[in-house]
This record gives C-alpha cells, sequence and structure tokens, in this order.
C-alpha cells in the first residue's frame, strides 16, 4: 500500500514538472519572437534602417514634414514608440523632417487644374486632395479655393489640397405621355415646361383606320392644326430626358 502511495506522488511530481516545462516552453514560443523598438528619433533613414534590421524589423518613411527642430533628413516621428514590444518582422512607420519650410505657398486661386498642377510642382510641392464642386455660372475646372492658402507661413506639410469647380449637369426628368391629347394643348404645356416641339407629323391613315375603305389622297397633304390629336411621341414616355430637349410628335 506504501509503495503504490509513493508510486502516485512521484507520478504527480512527473506530472506538474511536465505542466510547467509546458508553460515555460509555451511562453518562450510566444515571447522569444518580441523586440523591443528602439529610439529612431533624431536618426538618418540609413542610420535608423540598419538599427532595426539588426533586430529583425523593417522600416518605412510614410510621410515628410517641415520642422524647425528636427535638422532636414533626420526622423521627425515613429510608430510604434521607442520601448514598445513588438514581433520580429514587425514594419516601424517614420515621418522624415524636411527642415524649417523654405518654399513659398503659391497662389493657384482662378487657374485651372492643369495650371495649378503645374505651377505647385515646379516649386518642389505636392497635391493633397482634390475635391469637387458645382458653382452655377462659373467656369469649370478652375480653383475655387486651396489649402494652405497663398503665402502661409508654418506649414507642416509639403501639400495643397484643392476645391476644383465642375461643370453643373442638367436635370433629368422623367418623359410623360402626351398620346391621345390635343397639339394645342401639348404644345403649350411642353415650351411651359422648357422643351422644345420639334417634327410633327400627320399619321398615315391604314386600312383597319378607313373601314377597309380606299381613301384617295388630294393633292394636298393633310396638315397638322391645334385640334390634332396625338398619336405618338419621341423620346417615349418614360424616358429620362435633359432640360430643354426636343419631342417630335406624330397626329391625326
Amino acid at each position: 500500500m506504501k509503495a503504490l502511495f509513493r508510486f502516485a506522488l512521484i507520478a504527480l511530481a512527473l506530472l506538474l514538472v511536465a505542466m510547467a516545462s509546458a508553460l515555460l516552453a509555451m511562453r518562450f514560443a510566444i515571447h522569444g519572437g518580441e523586440v523591443m523598438v528602439p529610439k529612431l528619433t533624431g536618426l538618418a533613414p540609413a542610420e535608423a534602417e540598419r538599427l532595426v534590421l539588426n533586430m529583425g524589423l523593417t522600416i518605412g518613411i510614410e510621410r515628410q514634414y517641415y520642422s524647425l527642430d528636427v535638422p532636414e533628413g533626420k526622423i521627425i516621428s515613429q510608430i510604434p514608440t521607442a520601448g514598445m514590444k513588438v514581433r520580429r518582422g514587425w514594419q516601424v512607420r517614420v515621418a522624415q523632417s524636411l527642415g524649417p519650410q523654405r518654399v513659398a505657398i503659391p497662389d493657384v486661386l482662378g487657374e485651372s487644374a492643369r495650371a495649378a498642377d503645374l505651377n505647385i510642382r515646379r516649386r518642389g510641392l505636392d497635391i493633397g486632395s482634390v475635391a469637387y464642386l458645382q458653382m452655377p455660372g462659373t467656369v469649370a475646372d478652375q480653383i475655387l479655393a486651396q489649402s494652405p492658402p497663398p503665402n502661409a507661413s508654418g506649414v507642416s506639410l509639403p501639400r495643397l489640397s484643392l476645391l476644383v469647380t465642375t461643370s453643373s449637369t442638367p436635370p433629368n426628368f422623367v418623359m410623360p405621355s402626351f398620346v391621345g391629347q390635343t397639339l394645342g394643348t401639348v404644345n403649350l404645356a411642353v415650351l411651359d415646361a422648357g422643351f422644345r416641339v420639334g417634327n410633327v407629323a400627320v399619321a398615315p391613315v391604314s386600312a383597319e383606320d378607313s373601314g377597309s375603305i380606299v381613301v384617295i389622297s388630294s393633292t394636298t397633304p393633310p396638315q397638322p392644326s391645334p385640334a390634332s390629336i396625338i398619336v405618338s411621341q419621341t423620346p417615349a414616355p418614360g424616358q429620362l430626358v435633359s432640360a430643354g430637349a426636343t419631342i417630335n410628335f406624330e397626329v391625326r
């Protein structure tokens, strides 16, 4: 009995040792691939790259800023920050200093989008975000606003965001059905709605319409009148048309 009890204790001790070893191995596997991010601010990109490569990390320059405090070409900020633990292979994203602002912000208001682009890039600046706005009564493709404003100082990013005018598109309407109405009434309604009446033709009379009676045409073809009834139209009912569109009719 004592031998059995002693064997159970030994087996339990071995099990505890195995569990402790497994926990230590798991902890090492999880944290063994972690490194502490070094401080890269103030370094040149080449120096920072050598430093992080030796630690199994990579580096990527994402932005550039003007700075009065950090010399040109040096790293001004980093993500993750120094001291944080990350996995090997992680990329440290940095921003590079352009030094103090030396380029004057040009005035591109009123210029075309292409002229403004050339003017901005010729000065070593970049185009930021570009937004478009419909402005009735203005010429399309012109710079309406810019940020930073002309001749601004203390700029952080070497880029300009622009607001450009765009041509306004005429509104669309759903073409109603005028079939069965008199030409005189429809003509007034169409003109009042801002449309134009185009070709008005008299539809030919079929055998069914004439009751199978042969109709002898006169020398003078029939002419439409305000009392004529519309039998077809172009554009057809339900189609989308723009303001000022021309509508053609067939009448009887």
